[in-house]
């Protein structure tokens, strides 16, 4: 008999809940390490050629660009500034606890 059958339903929808919260608050994260590293690139920062620090921004890039580009179809840039991180963060913070709420009943 497996482990996850000796637990309760409510037990096992708890855990599933937490774990989905837990990767929305990872993926809130990699937004802000990716905002945080695309500002410093904007306001002229150069970043030195390093094979690990250039595979990790590559990586925020390719992680946070499609979720994004979701928004930046609709939310159009004020000038310098992109609102659609911020539009992102909110509806997978307000989208995300709703589904956290709804697992875990």
């Amino acid at each position: 008999m497996s482990a996850l059958a000796a637990l309760p339903l409510g037990a096992i929808r708890a855990t599933i809940a937490d774990y989905v919260s837990t990767l929305i608050n990872v993926y809130t994260f990699l937004i802000f390490a990716y905002i945080l590293s695309s500002l410093y690139q904007s306001f002229g920062g150069r970043i030195p050629y390093n094979r690990p620090l250039i595979a990790l921004l590559d990586f925020l890039r390719q992680v946070c660009d499609p979720y994004l580009g979701l928004f930046r179809r609709f939310i159009p840039p004020l000038g310098a500034i992109d609102l659609s991180p911020l539009v992102g963060i909110l509806v997978l913070t307000i989208g995300g606890g709703l589904i956290v709420r709804l697992i875990s009943g």
